[in-house]
């Protein structure tokens, strides 16, 4: 199998597991899974957050599931748990569609990591 054709359905086998366990029957997009992992990166997953909380949130989940790929590294974990990360490289200026394929790419790669998909 092609690896397009390969990322595009276990992408859809991703959106499809984490909306029937989150999304009560919506469709979970690109945002909403990165905002899932930035809850589950730091642990407090009982909890209501502040808008800025989300938008940090978000950011944890990127330079998480960017490391593997070189751009970030992980610091340490600031008195309230949540984890910091350096820039180790500058992401390449990519087009949207291209920075949505490699976004989806680190998400399939990080739900293979963690046995959540095959």
């Amino acid at each position: 199998m092609a690896r397009d054709e390969e990322l595009k359905k276990r992408w859809e086998e991703v959106v499809q597991k984490l909306s029937s366990k989150f999304a009560d029957g919506e469709t979970l997009d690109l945002d909403g899974i990165i905002y899932l992992i930035g809850v589950q990166e730091l642990g407090q997953l009982h909890r209501r957050f502040k808008k800025d909380e989300k938008l940090n949130l978000m950011h944890i989940a990127i330079c998480r599931l960017l490391e593997p790929y070189g751009y970030y590294v992980f610091d340490y974990f600031d008195e309230q748990g949540w984890p910091h990360y350096n820039v180790k490289e500058a992401l390449p200026n990519l087009k949207a569609g291209e920075q949505s394929v490699l976004m989806k790419d680190a998400i399939v790669n990080y739900f293979l990591e963690a046995e959540f998909i095959s």
